[in-house]
């Protein structure tokens, strides 16, 4: 519900004044509740299976909001996390909760099955698509030296790791791999430059091979102010 431009005890920090579109002379100006509209941003990133995009979450409130406006909020919440174990973080795809990485141990006991574990030739592939991308099949066999066999490269779409964005204009015209949003957002990354050294890679894989859980909170728990 939209909070009219009253008289409030609320003090000036709490309300941020945002233009609405003019309609003839007269300017509207609607306030923003900042604490309320943190507690919705906090309620749908915890509740998220997905990261949230800054568009995404600008749908959630009652008033327009700019981006630099988005992120200081966000910037807020996420130092009201940081002495807990679930952190707000960015990632390629958006904002999201997850869990520690010093919490992790902890929450395997919930799901004790081990994770899926990826061999030396998958590793070695995506690593070459990731540094050397964008990639056909015959320029990852020429940088490893052997033949690339489709059940590898297969293993890496069907993880959602690698998509084929197009084709070479040489003869045959091959595939095109690259790597996607999802492994940024699976190793807690933002962009490519992030990216860890190839001697770093393999073990960050190998800790990131299954999908970070999203805390869920249950609908009767109190968020935190």
């Amino acid at each position: 519900m939209s909070v009219q431009a009253e008289p409030s005890t609320k003090s000036e920090s709490s309300v941020i004044i945002l233009p609405l579109p003019i309609e003839g002379d007269d300017q509207n100006l609607q306030p923003i509740d900042t604490s309320q509209f943190k507690r919705v941003l906090e309620t749908a990133l915890l509740t998220s299976s997905e990261p949230l995009s800054l568009a995404e979450m600008k749908k959630l409130g009652d008033a327009p909001v700019d981006s630099r406006q988005l992120e200081t909020l966000l910037n807020e919440l996420a130092q009201d996390w940081q002495d807990r174990g679930v952190e707000l973080t960015m990632v390629a795809s958006g904002w999201r909760f997850r869990a520690k990485p010093e919490m992790q141990h902890y929450l395997d006991r919930l799901n004790p099955q081990k994770p899926p574990r990826y061999s030396r030739a998958v590793l070695e592939t995506l690593a070459i698509i990731a540094y050397h991308q964008p990639v056909t099949r015959g320029d990852i066999e020429e940088i490893r030296g052997v033949a690339v066999s489709s059940q590898i490269l297969k293993t890496l779409e069907t993880r959602g790791w690698v998509e084929v964005i197009g084709t070479r204009d040489t003869p045959g015209r091959p595939e095109l791999f690259a790597t996607t949003r999802q492994l940024l957002d699976d190793l807690n990354l933002r962009a490519l430059q992030e990216l860890p050294s190839l001697d770093e890679i393999g073990v960050l894989l190998e800790q990131e091979t299954s999908v970070p859980e999203v805390p869920q909170i249950p609908l009767t728990t109190t968020v935190p102010e």
